[in-house]
């Protein structure tokens, strides 16, 4: 079973992977979307989880992978219905992860109304960092998050620029599914996502929070 390494050593083991869409107002412009009301939730399984150091493997049925860096939350305490004031102490670290996706196959799947998550929920398609204890991050909120490939950078924003607030995200979440402990929520990419082939180097960063380095085999 994989699990989440916080920085005080501890470590959870991963439970479902919860992700949210559209979050960031400037990554729906690029992208055609429209502004969604309620925050769009998909799930990636553990198996879709590598870490510091490891490899993307693009599954041979897509020709266009993409990468969305976005702020990882670990939960730490179970909850169902969490009202918004209560959410931040479900917290139990901050970390960087990359969803990536196949959007070919996911446009695919899209026109057709079917369910994408073979575009979502491959093998190596949520590259995590370790996770930073949340008591260590004052202000999440207010963060830097930055990717680059092979040395230049694709996307730089600020955590600021949610649509829907880490405190909203949570309660709506809980609302839907029971948050347990290990379980991880990808909270949203800013704008800049494009596509990998194989001999990239990523790095997705979170400035005095978590570093991510991965390759794409």
């Amino acid at each position: 079973m994989k699990s989440a390494r916080l920085t005080s050593g501890r470590h959870l083991p991963i439970g479902k992977i919860l992700c949210i869409g559209r979050n960031y107002s400037d990554h729906i412009k690029e992208l055609g979307n429209a502004t969604p009301e309620a925050p769009v939730i998909f799930i990636k399984p553990a198996s879709s989880v590598i870490g510091e150091g490891d490899a993307i493997v693009i599954p041979p049925y897509s020709r266009e992978c993409h990468y969305e860096v976005e702020l990882a939350l670990l939960i730490g305490r179970k909850g169902k219905d969490i009202p918004v004031d209560r959410a931040m102490e479900h917290i139990a670290g901050y970390g960087v992860g990359i969803d990536l996706t196949l959007r070919d196959v996911q446009d695919v799947q899209k026109k057709k109304g079917l369910p994408w998550e073979i575009a979502k929920g491959f093998d190596t398609a949520c590259p995590l960092s370790a996770f930073v204890e949340a008591s260590g991050v004052a202000d999440p909120q207010n963060l830097q998050i930055r990717l680059t490939v092979n040395g230049k950078v694709r996307q730089d924003g600020n955590t600021s620029m949610m649509i829907h607030r880490i405190p909203a995200i949570i309660s709506h979440m809980s609302g839907c599914f029971t948050l347990e402990p290990g379980d991880v929520i990808l909270t949203g990419t800013p704008a800049g996502v494009s596509r990998i082939v194989p001999g990239d180097h990523l790095v997705a960063e979170i400035p005095g929070v978590a570093t991510l380095r991965v390759s794409v085999a």
